[in-house]
C-alpha cells in the first residue's frame, strides 16, 4: 500500500519515519483520491490543518501546500484533522483520523496506519472553514514599539 518513492520523499523531508508522518501521508493520498488532486504549484490546493504534528510534513510534500505559499493554514485545536480544498472546482473535504486501537507499539502503529483502508482510518466530513481567496499580501511598516518592519495586518 506504500508508494516507496513518495514515502521516502516524505521521510527525507521530515527527517525520519514515524506514525505521525504516516497519518499525514495517508490523509494526503486519500485527499488526492477523493478530489482528484495533483501537486499544488501555486494556491490551487489549500489545506487547513487542525494540528502542528509530524503529519503536516507529508501534507507539504504530497499536496504542495506550505505556509510560505499561503496555501497551508494552521487552525491548531489538537485534532488530527485536515481540510483540503481544490479551489478551481470548489470541491473540498475534511479528513478526521478515527480512534486507533490503544496499546500499540510504535512499530505496530506504523504497520496499522499503512495496512488499513482509507475508510477505516478517516471519517470524511464537509470542510467547514472558509478560505481567503488568495494568500493575503500586505505592506510593511515600522512597528511603533520596536521600529522593525512589520506586516500592516499585524500592527
Amino acid at each position: 500500500m506504500i508508494n516507496k518513492e513518495l514515502w521516502d520523499k516524505c521521510a527525507a523531508f521530515h527527517g525520519h519515519e514515524c506514525p505521525g508522518l504516516s497519518i499525514g501521508y495517508r490523509a494526503a493520498l486519500y485527499a488526492v483520491k477523493l478530489l482528484d488532486l495533483h501537486f499544488s504549484k501555486d494556491e490551487e490546493i489549500m489545506c487547513v490543518t487542525e494540528n502542528d504534528s509530524c503529519a503536516v510534513d507529508a501534507i507539504q510534500v504530497i499536496l504542495g501546500c506550505s505556509a510560505g505559499k499561503g496555501n497551508l493554514l494552521f487552525h491548531v485545536v489538537g485534532k488530527m484533522a485536515f481540510s483540503v480544498y481544490e479551489k478551481n472546482s470548489g470541491r473540498s473535504v475534511r479528513l478526521v483520523l478515527k480512534a486507533m486501537p490503544e496499546g500499540m507499539s510504535r512499530q505496530e502503529s506504523f504497520e496499522y496506519l499503512h495496512s488499513q483502508s482509507d475508510e477505516a482510518l478517516f471519517d470524511v466530513k464537509p470542510a467547514k472553514i472558509e478560505l481567503p481567496e488568495r494568500a493575503p499580501m500586505s505592506k510593511s511598516f515600522p512597528c511603533a514599539s520596536c521600529g522593525e518592519m512589520t506586516a500592516e495586518s499585524r500592527l
